[in-house]
C-alpha cells in the first residue's frame, strides 16, 4: 500500500470517528443567538439572565402597556404583570430563574420595587418612607434584594431587602462605616452570596457627589453570613484549614490572603460571640 493510500485511509478513519463521536458538534456545541420575541408588541429588551442561560428577564411592550417579562427556554416570554399600575420592568433573576426583581407601578401611580416568585407572584417591597423604590439586583438564591428607595424627605437611599428584615436603609444599618455626611444613594448589584453590595453615593471625605462604593456586609469572622460568630464559623475554618477555602467566595479565608490559616482562626476566636 502506498503512503498516499495509507494517508487517505487514515483520514477516512479519523473522519468516521469524528463523525460518530462528535456528530453533534456542529449544532449542539455551536455558538447561538436567540431572538426572544415580544409580548405581542413592537419591542423588547433583556436585562438579566440566570446562571445557566435558560431564563432571561427584561421589559417588553404588551397590549396592556409596558411589562416585565420572564423568558424560559422551551416556554417563551411570560408577562409578569404589575402592582396594579401601567408599567413594570424586570432587571435581575436568581441563579435558578425562579425569583425575579425589578420595579412596577401600583394603582396610585407610584413605582415600587418588586420581588416576583414562581408560583407565588409579585410582591411590593415597600419604600423607606417615601413614594417610590426600584429593585436592581438579587442574590443567587433569591433571598436578598438591593436597589434604591425614597426616604420620607424624598432623598434617594440604597436599600437591602430580605424576608426577615424587610427593606433596610443601608445608611442606617451600616452607619458606623460612613464618614459624617456621606450617603449611599443607589445599590446596583449584590454578590451571589449576598455579602458584597456595590453602587454609588456621596463621599463627604472627597466631596464627590457620585462615587462608587463597595460594601462588605458581613462581620469579621462570620463565615456563613448569619450575623453571629459562633461554633459553626469556627468549625468551618478548621475544616478548610490549609486550603484556599471552598466555594465561589472562599468565606473561610477571612483575611483574603489566599489560604485558610492561623490568622483566619484567630479572627474567629477574637470576635467569637459577637452578634449572637
Amino acid at each position: 500500500m502506498t503512503m498516499e493510500r495509507r494517508l487517505n485511509r487514515f483520514r477516512g478513519t479519523v473522519a468516521l470517528v469524528l463523525g460518530i463521536g462528535l456528530g453533534a458538534w456542529t449544532t449542539g456545541y455551536a455558538q447561538s443567538l436567540t431572538w426572544l420575541g415580544t409580548l405581542n408588541g413592537d419591542w423588547s429588551e433583556a436585562y438579566g439572565v440566570s446562571a445557566d442561560g435558560r431564563v432571561v428577564v427584561g421589559q417588553a411592550r404588551a397590549a396592556e402597556g409596558i411589562r416585565a417579562f420572564r423568558w424560559m427556554e422551551g416556554v417563551g416570554m411570560q408577562d409578569l404583570g404589575t402592582l396594579g399600575g401601567r408599567e413594570s420592568a424586570a432587571y435581575s433573576v436568581s441563579w435558578d430563574g425562579r425569583v425575579v426583581v425589578g420595579y412596577a407601578y401600583n394603582a396610585s401611580g407610584a413605582y415600587r420595587a418588586f420581588r416576583w416568585v414562581e408560583g407565588v407572584g409579585m410582591q411590593d417591597l415597600g419604600t423607606l418612607g417615601g413614594c417610590c423604590s426600584w429593585a436592581l439586583d438579587v442574590s443567587w438564591d433569591g433571598r436578598v434584594v438591593v436597589g434604591w428607595a425614597d426616604n420620607a424627605t424624598g432623598q434617594l437611599r440604597a436599600f437591602r431587602w430580605t424576608q426577615q428584615t424587610g427593606m433596610e436603609d443601608l445608611n442606617l444599618t451600616y452607619a458606623p462605616l460612613l464618614t459624617n455626611g456621606s450617603v449611599l444613594a443607589i445599590a446596583y448589584a449584590i454578590s451571589p452570596d449576598g455579602r458584597y453590595i456595590v453602587g454609588y453615593g456621596y463621599n463627604a471625605a472627597t466631596g464627590r457627589n457620585q462615587e462608587a462604593f463597595l460594601l462588605d456586609t458581613w462581620r469579621m469572622g462570620d463565615t456563613n453570613g448569619d450575623g453571629c460568630i459562633d461554633d459553626s464559623d469556627l468549625l468551618t475554618v478548621l475544616q478548610a484549614f490549609g486550603t484556599p477555602g471552598t466555594g465561589l467566595t472562599r468565606h473561610e479565608d477571612i483575611n483574603k490572603d489566599g489560604v485558610v490559616d492561623d490568622a483566619d482562626l484567630l479572627a474567629v476566636l477574637f470576635h467569637f460571640g459577637e452578634g449572637c
